[in-house]
């Protein structure tokens, strides 16, 4: 039977919670959807009958709930049919919130619970979905196929309850739908071909989580740190925290590699992206209980005080004393933020620690930075990896504080979600000089109406999660939730959010697909106008070239012919002058055909040698190096005579007939 159209979707989780009993939001939101919100089939998915599946007179389940109000749902829904004690054939009261079964073959088996996992390993990325039912081995077995990592050498991290075994099963870790692990293959070095200076610049972009154990305080402080920060920085930020100067600190973990304190972190040797680290005072072992001593201001206080001591354990005292109705002795813990603090990441770095002694390790990851940088990871990155800004606005003195940070900031599902869809950001406003700073960084980021909202609240109010959304023109403020709220409303208004974000998301994603497509289109563009440019150049380059290898060429073939012509000239001018037809001396009469079928005709003296004959024929245009004088018969080849014999000893007399032929 499908869901009532006009009841919202809270009212039908509040309904399937009180029906079933499931606490965990996560899990029955997940049973609901599976079902697409029919909270009748969600419950018989869930809670299946022994006759066959429940139907629901739904209208009166909703009428029964609005007239009782929110807070009666659980009554409503668990309400016993008012003929429970008739046979299954009899009518159902009025007042009944639940119809006979139907045949057994209408009952809905309960799907599966899928869980996502997010596995990081070193620059990759391994999306892993298996079913809650499954070992931790499964995982490991699946990740060794497509990380090529044999099982015996993987570590794998993440985990909300520290580390498990490969035989544990995923339902009693009691995980949200959506989870994000990640690899650590210690004995396995990065390979081979990777730059060293590209991985160590990579490193300097990365961030390195340093889990640090305070042996003397049996505490832990896990701290982020960009892999630029120098080992001297991390060593005086835990001087902040612990009251240890730099040169009383002994440590424990680190690689042999970071002999030097002004190293950075990326080049020390440090494991990604989590290190172990341990620091105590390096002094006599009468000093291990400087923790106690250093408490500043100890003194007797009621029950009513109770909100201002540390975890009782620490020093000895007996929770039940310290939350009894006796008086108990002990030190007021230290401010989450100290006054004054000129750094802002300092000052996160110091709100993370103590947040983490006073309500443990189980609580949402504090960006470490200023405002603007937060602002920055949230709103300003590609549309796709955009995310809500959740801005945790502490208050000491308000008597919600506790309550709040304990059970919602550090509720298993609320640490989830904002881990998954929210940079948080988180500042305390105990201080005065502190409540100005931050009005100052909103009015700067926000705007003043942010600011003056600020400071409407009254102590009583606090903690404030401010739900900041990035939008084109200016960031807006989606929600403040207050401190007097449940985690289940924490978590509706959350979704809402995230609702409305989703939305503007896809929008924006859609605006930069078509950006980028545009883009793209126009860097072609612009390479193919580039190419088609290059290509121009390259032929010109080559015409020009070819022009000027045609100029030199013709340049020294001009030369060429102006130095025959010169030779062809001066040789014409050295010749004898043709003699007469009828003189007292011997005259030899010569016919020459050329290779172009001319013939040259001139008289010789019989006494003329015939080196004057080839000079005759050279200055006609054909040098005798490169033409060779033949007799037509008997074919002889004048050329190779003696220059120096004359005509009548060549027996060229008193006529002949000559032709010449180029020489091979």
């Amino acid at each position: 039977m499908a869901s009532d159209g006009n009841m919202d979707r809270e009212i039908i989780l509040a309904d399937f919670q009180a029906c079933t009993g499931i606490d965990d939001i996560a899990e029955a939101i997940t049973l609901l959807e599976l079902n697409n919100w029919d909270l009748v089939a969600a419950i018989n998915g869930v809670i299946p009958q022994e006759n066959g599946i429940l139907q629901s007179n739904f209208s009166s389940v909703a009428s029964q709930a609005n007239i009782y109000g929110p807070h009666s749902h659980a009554e409503a829904a668990a309400a016993p049919p008012a003929s429970s004690s008739s046979s299954p054939s009899s009518p159902p009261s009025s007042s009944s919130a639940f119809c006979p079964a139907l045949p057994s073959r209408h009952i809905v088996e309960r799907q599966p619970r899928m869980l996502n996992f997010r596995v990081e390993y070193r620059q990759r990325t391994v999306e892993v979905v298996v079913e809650e039912g499954s070992a931790v081995g499964e995982i490991k077995q699946i990740l060794e196929t497509e990380l090529q990592v044999p099982v015996s050498k993987m570590q794998l991290k993440g985990w909300k309850s520290g580390d498990v075994s490969d035989s544990m099963v995923l339902q009693s870790l009691h995980l949200p739908k959506n989870n994000s692990l990640y690899v650590l293959t210690p004995d396995i070095s990065p390979t081979a071909s990777t730059s060293q200076n590209s991985v160590l610049q990579e490193s300097l972009n990365q961030n390195f989580l340093l889990i640090i154990s305070h042996r003397e305080a049996q505490r832990d402080y896990n701290l982020n740190f960009p892999g630029s920060r120098t080992i001297q920085e991390v060593k005086r930020n835990i001087s902040d925290l612990t009251n240890i100067p730099v040169r009383h600190q002994q440590w424990e973990g680190w690689p042999a590699s970071a002999s030097d304190d002004s190293m950075t972190l990326a080049a020390s040797g440090i494991s990604y992206p989590c290190h172990h680290l341990g620091v105590c005072r390096r002094s006599s072992p009468a000093n291990t209980q400087q923790p106690t001593e250093e408490c500043a201001d100890v003194h007797m206080v009621s029950d009513s005080e109770g909100d201002d001591f540390e975890d009782a354990s620490e020093f000895g005292v007996d929770e039940s004393v310290m939350f009894g109705m006796g008086s108990s002795t002990g030190c007021r813990k230290a401010p989450l933020m100290p006054e004054n603090t000129e750094n802002e990441g300092d000052a996160l770095l110091h709100f993370t620690a103590e947040f983490s002694t006073r309500y443990g390790e189980c609580h949402p990851v504090f960006f470490i930075g200023t405002l603007e940088a937060a602002s920055q990871e949230a709103f300003y990155g590609k549309a796709r990896d955009r995310k809500l800004l959740a801005i945790y606005l502490h208050n000491d003195e308000s008597v919600l504080g506790n309550v709040f940070c304990s059970q919602m900031m550090c509720a298993d599902s609320i640490v989830s979600y904002l881990s998954q869809n929210f940079i948080t950001w988180a500042w305390d406003v105990t201080k005065e000089a502190n409540k100005a700073r931050l009005l100052t960084m909103c009015t700067r980021h926000f705007g003043s109406v942010v600011a003056q909202t600020i400071r409407t609240y009254k102590t009583d109010q606090f903690p404030l999660l401010l739900i900041v959304m990035g939008k084109r023109t200016s960031n807006e403020v989606l929600n403040v939730i207050q401190g007097n709220t449940t985690v289940d409303e924490l978590m509706m208004r959350l979704m809402g959010a995230m609702e409305i974000f989703t939305a503007q998301q896809q929008e924006d994603i859609k605006d930069e697909d078509e950006r980028e497509a545009r883009e793209m289109v126009k860097r072609e563009q612009d390479e193919a106008y580039q190419l088609s440019l290059e290509a121009d150049r390259k032929k010109r380059e080559a015409q020009e070239r070819e022009q000027a290898e045609q100029l030199r060429l013709q340049q020294i073939q001009k030369e060429a012919d102006d130095e025959k012509e010169a030779i062809r000239l001066s040789l014409e001018h050295a010749l004898p002058p043709e003699p007469a037809e009828e003189g007292g001396e011997p005259i030899s009469k010569l016919r020459i055909r050329t290779p172009s079928g001319e013939f040259l005709v001139r008289r010789f003296l019989g006494s003329t040698k015939l080196q004057v004959l080839f000079d005759f024929v050279a200055s006609k245009g054909y040098p005798w190096d490169d033409f060779k004088l033949l007799t037509t018969f008997p074919r002889r080849n004048i050329t190779q005579l003696d220059p120096a014999s004359s005509l009548l000893e060549a027996k060229l007399f008193p006529q002949e007939t000559l032709f010449l032929e180029a020489k091979e």
